[in-house]
């Protein structure tokens, strides 16, 4: 009798394994901590690759025009919603393959690259526009390279890069039409990208106050964008502004970083009431935004200053599946 109810008892036990291991064979892979492992070449040391950047080659204008331009494009640059569609739901945009302003040799997505750092841009994966059933992934070009090497003119007085850059996010992403003053700033800001403007270093470490300053560019734009009547423009911007808090936000992952994170998706929620007010052109989005950047050093210093967050290089690699 003791025997047989042993050996029922092993019997039970191997099948709870087996059922709990077929489950857990069945359930999908946990997420990675950032958006952007998913992408990361194999074999890149994401300790390195996610903790620093190319350093920025932008040579920006001395027209006050034009500078407002390319400060519309440097943030439509670095939101997904521009590109819309498959890309914005993976939370990629044009700075995932283009880092910086160059390129991503790190750059690797499945269905869409082939060898690191190319991609396939007339895949279905992206477009129900270009699709065209064949694999034919191509180098991500450097646009910060020499002018000569890229296939579209980049000639101040032509339309050319307007035309490239609107088919881009229309055709290949899918995404919806760029109000007219971000597709002009877009075309601005890669024209305003030059070996000439490079720094020495060529990367810089990432921080959360580098991020936090690219938020503010892209907030100090939006204001500009109404102060030009331009409330479309403006909600993009602050869309943008949007998105790159929540860039922020991955990674101050776990409970020692819960204040940081709460901080951070407050700061984000003020910020979607300004995005629906600027976007029906109300007078009030300038005064909220003026507000916001007014209040953000308050809370911004316990984000800079906190330890253990995924910008600094030993912690991804302790964090990365």
């Amino acid at each position: 009798m003791d025997r047989s109810r042993r050996r029922s008892g092993r019997l039970i036990a191997l099948a709870a394994f087996a059922l709990a291991f077929g489950l857990a064979a069945a359930l999908p892979p946990p997420a990675p901590p950032l958006r952007a492992l998913r992408w990361l070449a194999a074999g890149a040391d994401a300790s390195v690759v996610l903790t620093h950047r190319p350093t920025e080659c932008l040579a920006i204008p001395v027209d006050a025009q034009n500078a407002y331009l390319v400060e519309l494009g440097r943030a439509g640059f670095r939101t997904p919603l521009l590109l819309g569609g498959q890309a914005a739901r993976a939370g990629i945009d044009c700075e995932t393959c283009h880092r910086g302003g160059r390129n991503n040799p790190d750059f690797d997505f499945p269905g869409i690259s082939g060898a690191p750092g190319t991609a396939d841009v007339t895949t279905s994966v992206l477009s129900s526009h270009r699709g065209d059933g064949i694999d034919n992934p191509k180098p991500i070009p450097n646009l910060s390279g020499p002018k000569s090497a890229l296939k579209v003119s980049q000639d101040p007085a032509s339309p050319a890069l307007e035309t490239f850059i609107d088919g881009i996010v229309t055709q290949e992403f899918d995404g919806d039409e760029p109000p007219a003053a971000v597709l002009k700033g877009l075309a601005a800001y890669v024209k305003a990208l030059a070996p000439a403007a490079c720094p020495v270093e060529a990367t810089e470490p990432m921080t959360a106050a580098g991020a936090l300053a690219d938020v503010r560019r892209a907030l100090l734009a939006a204001i500009a964008a109404l102060d030009h009547g331009d409330g479309e423009a403006a909600a993009l911007m602050v869309a943008s502004a949007r998105s790159q808090l929540g860039d922020i936000d991955e990674r101050y992952a776990g409970p020692a970083l819960a204040t940081q994170r709460a901080a951070l998706e407050r700061a984000a929620a003020d910020l979607g009431a300004a995005e629906a007010d600027a976007r029906r052109g109300a007078g009030s989005a300038r005064t909220s935004l003026t507000a916001w950047l007014a209040g953000e050093p308050a809370w911004a210093h316990a984000i800079v200053s906190a330890r253990g967050s995924l910008y600094e290089p030993r912690r991804l690699a302790q964090t990365r599946p």
